[in-house]
């Protein structure tokens, strides 16, 4: 049996980037891989630009308009313009074991002449992506046995902690640019400490006022920090809300069970903030020991009924059909070390994160605001 699913839109508004790129190139007789040559991007970078695929950062876009002799202004311009509406189209929607709502992700595929779509489920039900199978973890190293050489085939890699699950949009726009994100799982406290000691080249983070927290753990402008983007965090709860939870208070009626997030995560800290000002103490909370790490493993919780409610994102609930009460708005940011910004794969990164078609699909996937989206913030 098959259903009928309508892909739903929404209207938003962006920044129309126009630019005169391929027009001076040519007038200065430049071929596009030349271009890219002199300006170190790809030549596919190059011609993304000239296409409005995506916007280059500042360094990329100085760099372009003194290759060219020219001046960025010259070269793009800002036009304020309503983004085109997503096109909606009906598919065959391939039978799921739990039931679909609206806002859910779904991945398409064209198989003969029918246009079959697929809600996936975040926990990954295949074997993961892997580049050799562990050993031992005896101290103080762990010992792998591998699949290839890593001299050969890790050099576009950048390994990246935190625990936003739009991190993976940003991944598939960053390998259409040639660069593999590996994704470390961790709370915005253990990605800045990953950072820190050298062991990653990004680090996400949500804590209620990023820049202290980064300026206290770092050296004075050892760290650049780039806007991700701003999500709602608030109370996600079962579809319907059958439990009648809509702020703070309502956690601690009987029969009402939390699910909570590990000690120096931003939700946890969310949590006990709004605790404290209304005066509640976490042992009347039922479930506040209970522990998700990750805020889809806590939606996940909620959605297969072993728990009422839990502390996430908006696109925590979207992604599995559920209500959702928001408590805060909060700044998701990504923390590189100043050394690391020179790296062709860093660049590159920086360059997908400026892209409007990525900042379209995180806003319409996940209910972010992306607008500042690539913006050096420190």
């Amino acid at each position: 049996m098959t259903l009928s699913l309508i892909l739903d839109t929404r209207d938003n508004e962006t920044v129309d980037v126009r630019n005169q790129l391929a027009r001076i190139r040519r007038e200065r007789g430049l071929s596009a891989a030349a271009l890219a040559h002199n300006t170190g991007v790809s030549r596919q970078t190059v011609y993304a630009i000239e296409a409005g695929d995506y916007v280059p950062n500042t360094a990329v876009a100085l760099r372009l308009a003194q290759t060219l002799e020219s001046t960025v202004e010259a070269l793009f311009s800002i036009q304020d313009a309503a983004t085109p509406q997503l096109r909606t189209e009906r598919v065959e929607l391939l039978p799921a074991a739990l039931p679909v709502s609206p806002g859910q992700p779904v991945q398409l595929c064209r198989v003969d002449r029918r246009l079959v779509g697929w809600v996936p489920s975040p926990p990954d039900w295949h074997l993961p992506l892997a580049d050799s199978v562990l050993v031992d973890s005896a101290p103080p190293k762990a010992r792998v046995q591998l699949f290839r050489d890593p001299e050969q085939d890790l050099g576009h890699r950048l390994m990246v902690a935190g625990c936003d699950p739009g991190i993976s949009v940003l991944a598939r726009h960053a390998q259409r640019s040639g660069v593999e994100l590996v994704l470390a799982h961790g709370n915005s406290s253990q990605a800045l400490e990953l950072l820190k000691q050298g062991r990653i080249h990004v680090a996400g983070s949500h804590l209620s006022d990023n820049l202290p927290a980064i300026r206290k753990l770092f050296p004075p402008n050892s760290v650049a920090v780039f806007s991700f983007a701003v999500w709602e965090e608030g109370i996600v709860v079962a579809r319907g809300n059958p439990k009648s939870i809509r702020d703070i208070a309502g956690l601690t009626r009987k029969g009402v069970r939390l699910v909570n997030r590990e000690p120096g995560s931003g939700s946890r800290m969310l949590l006990d903030a709004r605790l404290r000002e209304a005066g509640i103490p976490p042992a009347k909370i039922s479930g506040y020991k209970k522990i998700a790490l990750g805020h889809l493993p806590a939606a996940w919780q909620v959605r297969a009924g072993e728990t009422d409610c839990c502390i996430a994102t908006r696109a925590a609930a979207r992604v599995f059909g559920l209500d959702f009460f928001p408590l805060a708005s909060e700044s998701y940011d990504l923390a590189i070390r100043r050394t690391h910004l020179g790296l062709p794969a860093v660049q590159m990164l920086l360059d997908a994160l400026a892209r409007s078609a990525f900042r379209r699909e995180l806003e319409t996937l996940g209910g972010y605001d992306a607008a500042g989206a690539g913006r050096r913030i420190a």
